[in-house]
């Protein structure tokens, strides 16, 4: 056989394999598991690290400020060193918006070895415990750019304490608004589930963990049983970072896709969603050169190959690489349709996947270089090493 034949079939058969052995990864219907409300509403601090989100705040803040929340529950936002009025926006924005009560405090420059937000959330989640009621008994921690349906926090802690879960995380509905961000973004959520399948890190004993960082409800006893934040506080993917170490204390954690949670932060160019997916790629790769190089060729055999082989095998002759090239885009597409419709996109978009992957793999390179030059993890100012050089 010829390298394009068994080629093809090494990618027909990676492609078999997340099929029926990674987790379901494809499927969309990882939604709030069933829940009814508690005969007591327990208690909850919204936390939002925020820095320099002037921009996006009147779209997101208002919407935590207006939960119709049967218990106790207070907002604090957390402003990170601004320097466009985020503080000063969000108390006008609570003077308009009756609802929630807001605090917001800053928490001076990180200290070495802290990443920002980790940094935030800490100065916030400590000034939430010191309110003469004493510590909340859930934490909400959310980012400055996700908007919330007004029974978005009641929806949360009843599947928490429904389901006895010390953490609930949904993946926010990102905005696909332009045609890079319909190409990319769906793909992005796609990639992450492949990654951490939602249905394997929502099973007791599992060993996969993640979560997405947009939204987290966090019980307090869990978070003081695992030490966080203070024992990630050098994480830079900071969401998975925070499912491990709850999930490595014992804590039970589910995430699952969001239907009334959405991010109104826009990245209207392709250059603002590479940036957006590069800061970080390396760092999930925990820096590694041979991890680099291994997913890469991952990413090449798996996506960019089928399209190649079928186009190659036609060109040839070569039956079975055509064949195989032709089934595994088949499949690639196939499993992409899922999140497309959650998406409401096109169904034209599935075969663009390879296309799509191609990006990703440049980006992941492409965070790799920034890295070696000294500008890796970079957010908004700040750019973070990795641990072992903090």
């Amino acid at each position: 056989m010829s390298v394009l034949t068994v080629t093809a079939l090494l990618s027909l058969a990676a492609w078999v394999w997340l099929l029926l052995c990674q987790g379901m990864f494809w499927r969309t219907d990882v939604r709030l598991p069933p829940r009814r409300d508690p005969a007591r509403w327990p208690s909850v601090a919204v936390v939002v690290p925020a820095r320099d989100e002037a921009a996006v705040l009147p779209d997101s803040l208002p919407s935590l400020l207006s939960q119709c929340y049967p218990g106790e529950a207070e907002v604090v936002l957390v402003d990170d060193g601004s320097t466009d009025g985020t503080g000063s926006l969000a108390r006008q924005l609570a003077e308009r918006v009756p609802g929630l009560p807001l605090t917001v405090t800053s928490p001076g420059e990180p200290e070495p070895g802290w990443t920002g937000k980790l940094w935030a959330l800490r100065h916030g989640i400590a000034l939430a415990g010191s309110r003469p009621a004493g510590a909340p008994e859930y934490l909400l921690l959310t980012d400055a750019d996700i908007a919330h349906e007004p029974d978005s926090l009641r929806e949360l802690v009843a599947a928490a304490v429904s389901a006895d879960l010390d953490l609930v995380s949904q993946m926010a509905r990102l905005r696909v608004a332009t045609a890079w961000e319909r190409l990319v973004v769906p793909a992005f959520v796609y990639f992450f589930a492949q990654l951490y399948p939602f249905r394997r890190i929502n099973r007791p004993g599992a060993r996969t963990a993640a979560a997405a960082g947009g939204c987290v409800l966090l019980r307090t006893e869990a978070a003081v049983r695992a030490g966080v934040p203070d024992s990630i506080r050098q994480a830079v993917i900071d969401d998975v970072s925070l499912a491990r170490a709850v999930k490595r204390g014992g804590g039970r954690i589910w995430l699952g896709l969001a239907e009334r949670v959405d991010s109104v932060r826009p990245y209207p160019a392709l250059g603002d969603l590479w940036k957006m997916v590069s800061r970080s790629a390396y760092a999930q790769l925990r820096h590694s050169p041979l991890l680099l190089a291994g997913t890469v060729a991952g990413l090449a055999v798996v996506y960019l190959v089928p399209p190649v082989a079928l186009a190659a095998g036609l060109l040839a002759g070569d039956a079975t690489a055509a064949y195989a090239g032709g089934l595994a885009w088949l499949l690639m597409a196939g499993t992409y349709l899922p999140m497309l419709r959650y998406y409401r996109r096109s169904a034209a978009l599935a075969p663009l996947l390879p296309f799509t992957a191609l990006l990703y793999l440049g980006m992941t390179v492409d965070s790799a270089v920034q890295h070696y030059r000294g500008r890796g993890a970079a957010w908004k100012g700040r750019t973070y090493p990795r641990p072992s050089d903090a």
